[in-house]
């Protein structure tokens, strides 16, 4: 492989972050050390950036798709999806994703809030959008039960986004009656 090769191989791509391991396997590089030392120059001389160890970037990176290579598996959902579809109206620049750990890091001023919760209902891919960047994002009824099962009893601003029966249809997921009773009691009052 070409020096040049690696950056235009990472540039021409859609994505705009990658893990040490995507790179390799984008490129088909076998040779670690030197890859190392080429993602290394790249960071030093600016052509990539280095935002969090073992992650890679496009100088200009889609930050949702940062938050999903962070820790994986994992995907955006909660208030993050809530407030872009208008169910929240309280502003939070915080993206919010779910994860199987609990954790808040922040990268490049930018916070992260990762939430826990069952290997289950993390690895089902109901309710879940796959983006072209290779992240995911739950729909807004995902994220609405996510939320609810995450946090318990919560104030909604305007459900009318909400669709009532892809509701119904991720509710099994969680295998939580007490999330049924909630999330009925809460869509009954605003239908």
């Amino acid at each position: 492989m070409k020096t040049g090769n690696l950056i235009f191989n990472l540039y021409s791509n859609s994505r705009t972050v990658y893990k040490f391991i995507d790179i390799a396997m984008l490129l088909g590089e076998t040779n670690y050390n030197s890859l190392k030392m080429k993602l290394n120059y790249y960071v030093k001389t600016g052509r990539l950036l280095n935002p969090r160890r073992g992650i890679y970037s496009k100088k200009k990176y889609n930050e949702e798709e940062l938050a999903c290579r962070v820790f994986t598996p994992a995907y955006i959902s909660l208030e993050y999806v809530l407030q872009k579809a208008g169910v929240v109206f309280q502003y939070n620049s915080n993206i919010t994703v779910v994860s199987y750990l609990t954790r808040d890091i922040e990268i490049d001023q930018k916070i992260y809030c990762f939430r826990k919760i069952k290997n289950e209902i993390l690895a089902s891919p109901l309710g879940i959008i796959q983006t072209e960047q290779a992240y995911a994002i739950a729909s807004v009824e995902r994220a609405f039960l996510d939320l609810l099962y995450l946090n318990g009893e919560i104030y909604f601003d305007n459900l009318r986004p909400i669709n009532r029966d892809k509701v119904e249809e991720l509710l099994p997921l969680y295998n939580s009656k007490t999330l049924v009773k909630r999330a009925k009691k809460i869509l009954d009052n605003e239908h």
